[in-house]
């Protein structure tokens, strides 16, 4: 499987290999090496002996958090989960990685010098990323012109297969590289004649160096993808530097065993902003369970004051596929910009119509013959030739022609339909599917359509004795297209773990995504890539988190949340409200891009913001009816949930009641970060059906009060279950609209919770 087809592939958990299992324990102390003792200590009271405990060990998480991962047979797990201080033993399981113009399309102008974005580009900020590791000898790595490494970074350069310390520089500051979970799953990982990857932080696969490139990759001049899309490339925070956290290798995959140890290496080392375009799948384990590394890792991350941007996972449009769901996280969707690349398609009624493709300079038969799959078809019996599924076409039919082809499901894609037809001996594709949003190479020419274009396609074949046609290479157009739209397979909201809690955050582009790759072959340094997925889509908000933690240096994740949400667009290129992609098209909604599409220029100065800390979210844990116990697992703190608060009143810059039975109140509490001197008054947006009202209606801060709560009630008399609705809330000054999004949905009936 390819790599656009990997970011585009849903997320599916592998089952977990016997032998593999993290213990978890309360932190007793804050020095790593005692704390490396003690898990020690457990293991060879276990085995032993202390050789037998060496031999069992594969990590020791001792910064963020106490724990380790270890060998252990069934019995054994059983038996460590009853010693003192244990709190909870789990298997490892594997998660999946989420699979230019960008920049400039969001905002982020090099030549505009006049802001505080632009004259930082993240200076002084360390980016982690826990990907597939990093192609160091790639432009977008230079560390021309920038600053020394920052004084409070405390990493190191790992060496391995095909790295080494020089592969570290200005720009790429660390690297590390974590196989031993993976080890357990997939014996033959040391072979890299079976496993093409590297035993080191070099990327066997390109996943991580696009998602490190886009979040902060430096200026490269005439970057281009195949001659597509030529020119100036840059990570959204070129000046940030960067931490590398290899722990996705080339069987697709990152186990929790890695995952954790690469956040507990992150938070020791000093980063600043954390991406990960990885994810579970639904069903969702709950914060507190040990099986979601990424809610625990991330967690402790947060608590460090670390911000972490997490991908919303490419399940969608299906309601209720978001991952990545913790209040915690910055969870990301995706969408589309404003280019694209139309190829002509030229029939031999000298008519001519557009698709898009990528695939420059293989388009050069001129005029052959073209047929419908359909036609041409092994098995008449059935339809699998319709869209070109494998083996379904005859070769002697297809040989020498254009073959169009109709998708029917999200079964088959472009790439595969192109290999069917190349096998058969088919020069080239018409591939016409809906939506129809991210773009893929293909070994012939290959051009994707809608629906309605293929269907004028075929009505030409069907009518012609002899039809033909010309495929056209592709060209590069900017700004033509409606955008941004979000994506067909973007995550979409509520939360199945937590509908209180809004998901996604935010949204950014993530569609057709140019950046850094591993290059063809080792012989060349540099090697760029068309990609889609939320995976491209994270490390853009990463970059951006980056600009504003370089601006605003005490700034909390929470903080830097807020002033991304609450100042995000709900307006597309064309001035009416962005849409989104699905089997129809839609409206989009909260659920869909959180509080909009992001923009970076407005977040850099949000004028308020709603900040959370840790203590606000084991609350909200608290209020979820967890135990005490079950927190302190996740905490690695002992904690007593006293406090009865109610979960809508996380101080979140969004609000969700999933459950409004006639009337509720909302608690938020804002931060002045703008003006000293300055009064916001209330802009009343209800939800259809839904009555909202503000109190008090008008804020006033000045030198001796810059933190304010406000209150927020609903009221409805609807007597029926109903659909979610939407609305906003937004505090202006007449400088700043700080627009917090709103999605209630009325409960009839005491019972009924769920549709």
């Amino acid at each position: 499987m390819n790599q656009a087809q990997m970011d585009r592939q849903k997320s599916i958990a592998t089952p977990t290999f016997p032998g593999a299992h993290c213990i978890f324990g309360r932190k007793k102390n804050d020095d790593p090496a005692s704390t490396k003792k003690f898990h020690h200590q457990i293991l060879t009271t276990l085995l032993g002996s202390k050789e037998a405990a060496y031999r069992s060990i594969i990590y020791s998480y001792k910064h963020g958090f106490s724990g380790f991962a270890a060998r252990l047979t069934e019995s054994q797990a059983e038996a460590i989960a009853e010693f003192p201080g244990v709190v909870q033993v789990i298997r490892n399981r594997i998660h999946k990685l989420h699979t230019t113009r960008s920049w400039d399309f969001i905002g982020i102008h090099q030549h505009l010098s006049g802001n505080l974005l632009t004259k930082s580009m993240g200076k002084g900020t360390i980016i982690g990323l826990i990907d597939s590791g990093v192609w160091p000898e790639s432009e977008s790595f230079n560390d021309e012109g920038m600053d020394p490494i920052p004084t409070h970074w405390k990493g190191i350069c790992q060496q391995g297969e095909h790295f080494n310390s020089t592969n570290c520089n200005r720009k790429i500051i660390g690297a590390r590289w974590f196989r031993k979970g993976a080890i357990e799953h997939f014996k033959n990982l040391n072979d890299t004649n079976t496993v093409v990857d590297f035993l080191s932080p070099r990327d066997g696969i390109g996943h991580g160096t696009h998602t490190a490139s886009t979040a902060a990759g430096y200026f490269v001049k005439r970057a281009n993808y195949r001659g597509l899309a030529s020119g100036l490339a840059r990570g959204g925070a070129p000046l940030a530097q960067l931490a590398i956290y290899k722990a996705c290798w080339a069987f697709e995959g990152c186990t929790d065993a890695d995952l954790l140890k690469a956040f507990d290496k992150a938070i020791h080392d000093g980063v600043d902003i954390l991406s990960l375009s990885v994810g579970n799948v639904t069903p969702l384990f709950s914060y507190v369970d040990q099986r979601d590394s990424i809610a625990i890792g991330s967690f402790h991350a947060t608590a460090k004051g670390i911000t972490v941007v997490c991908s919303a996972g490419n399940d969608g449009p299906i309601s209720q596929t978001i991952v990545n769901t913790a209040p915690w996280l910055i969870t990301v969707a995706a969408t589309t910009i404003d280019r694209a690349f139309p190829t002509a398609i030229t029939l031999g009624n000298n008519h001519t119509l557009w698709g898009q493709s990528i695939d420059i300079g293989k388009h050069k038969h001129g005029f052959v013959g073209i047929i419908y799959s359909e036609r041409i078809a092994l098995d008449r019996t059935n339809d699998s030739a319709k869209d070109c599924q494998p083996g379904s076409l005859n070769a002697t039919l297809a040989s020498g022609k254009i073959v169009l082809c109709f998708s029917k499901s999200d079964q088959q894609d472009i790439e595969s339909a192109s290999n069917t037809v190349q096998e058969a001996g088919g020069v080239g594709l018409i591939f016409a599917q809906f939506p129809n949003d991210g773009l893929a190479s293909c070994d012939i020419p290959c051009i994707r359509v809608g629906y309605e274009v293929g269907t004028q396609i075929l009505s030409y074949i069907r009518k012609a004795r002899f039809p033909i046609a010309k495929l056209s290479d592709p060209k590069t157009v900017i700004g033509k297209w409606v955008s941004p739209r979000v994506a067909s397979f973007s995550g979409r909201g509520p939360s199945s773990m937590t509908p209180e809690v809004l998901k996604p955050d935010i949204a950014a582009p993530g569609v057709d995504i140019i950046a850094a790759f591993r290059p063809r072959d080792t012989k060349h340094s540099n090697g760029y890539a068309l990609l889609s997925g939320t995976s491209m889509a994270c490390p853009h908000v990463a970059g951006i988190a980056a600009l504003i933690k370089s601006a605003h240096p005490n700034w909390s994740p929470s903080a830097i949340k807020s002033a991304l949400v609450t100042t995000a667009s709900q307006t597309g290129t064309d001035g009416t409200s962005i849409s989104a992609e699905g089997l129809t098209r839609k409206e989009a909604d909260p659920f869909d891009i959180g509080g909009g599409h992001v923009d970076p220029n407005k977040a850099i100065d949000p004028g308020l913001i709603f900040d959370a800390s840790t203590d606000d979210y084991i609350q909200f844990l608290c209020s979820l009816g967890y135990s005490s116990a079950s927190i302190t697992r996740l905490t690695k703190t002992n904690i007593n949930c006293i406090t009865k608060t109610h979960g809508v009143n996380l101080n979140l810059p969004s609000i969700t009641i999933p459950n409004l039975k006639r009337t509720a109140t909302v608690t938020r509490t804002v931060t002045n970060v703008g003006h000293i001197n300055s009064k916001y008054k209330a802009l009343v947006h209800a939800p259809p059906g839904i009555k909202m009202t503000v109190e008090p209606q008008t804020l006033s801060f000045n030198i001796t009060t810059q933190i304010l709560p406000f209150k927020v009630t609903f009221f409805t008399t609807q007597k029926m279950h109903g659909d979610y609705k939407f609305g906003s809330l937004t505090w202006t000054d007449g400088e700043h609209l700080v627009r917090s999004p709103i999605a209630i949905r009325v409960i009839g009936f005491e019972s009924y919770n769920d549709v």
